[in-house]
């Protein structure tokens, strides 16, 4: 598949991702007697996942986050090529999505952005939690992230089903998370949100690009000795076709 081609699929993926995600939060997660919570908002963005998993991961890998593209070319499962392509279609994605919920939020009477749905730490944390507790969140949410994306996508694994326990990750993710920093484990989810915050949520917009790069790079090394050897494919989703007919 041409990089053409698997940019747009990052790009639809992590704009589905972003406005799926943020949108639960944004639009219904307090809407009066019919909010859906944390628990909703949990959900809403593990099913951004598993959607767009199967309806574009074949064609670019469903990463949908820079920091799952930074994590499975330390795994090997990345072409180095296709590393800064697709993170610029991610971010991009992200902000059009961010762009496209502030619009359609802004059209109620009174409403006013307040976090819209960014990610802080401090005074900014949902719970009020610390720069350390921050980073040390993210860091090991987004660790064990990577983790699940490689084994479910590994040698072994079952075929074609790999878009479920990711899914399902990043709800867990979310439920564990969302009192800490309002969870990120994506760059490009946390970049889109903070350009229409405001100042303090693009002044601790670092955090949420470190952390999770962090985080990645160490699983990736990591599943790099815990599982065999993986030949290099376009596409996290699909195992080699010499598998599917075994």
């Amino acid at each position: 598949m041409d990089i053409t081609r698997r940019t747009a699929a990052e790009f639809f993926g992590t704009f589905w991702l972003t406005f799926g995600g943020c949108g639960a939060a944004v639009l219904a997660a307090g809407f009066p007697s019919l909010g859906i919570g944390f628990l909703g908002v949990a959900f809403a963005f593990g099913l951004t996942v598993l959607t767009m998993a199967y309806a574009v991961g074949h064609i670019s890998g469903g990463h949908f986050n820079p920091a799952v593209t930074v994590g499975l070319w330390a795994g090997g499962r990345c072409s180095s090529a296709d590393v800064v392509p697709y993170v610029i279609a991610q971010v991009v994605g992200a902000i059009a999505a961010a762009a496209a919920l502030y619009w359609i939020a802004s059209g109620k009477p009174g409403w006013v952005p307040a976090g819209f749905a960014a990610n802080g730490y401090g005074d900014l944390s949902p719970g009020k939690y610390s720069l350390g507790a921050c980073l040390a969140t993210e860091v090991l949410m987004t660790f064990f992230f990577l983790l699940i994306i490689i084994g479910c996508t590994s040698k072994g694994a079952a075929v074609g089903f790999a878009g479920i326990p990711i899914g399902l990750a990043l709800t867990l993710i979310h439920l564990v998370s969302i009192p800490v920093t309002n969870t990120s484990v994506n760059p490009a989810r946390s970049t889109g949100p903070a350009l229409f915050a405001g100042g303090e949520y693009v002044a601790q917009l670092w955090l949420f690009w470190l952390a999770p790069i962090v985080g990645a790079l160490v699983a990736g090394f990591v599943t790099r000795w815990l599982h065999e050897p993986v030949v290099i494919t376009e596409t996290v989703m699909v195992i080699e076709e010499s598998e599917r007919t075994a």
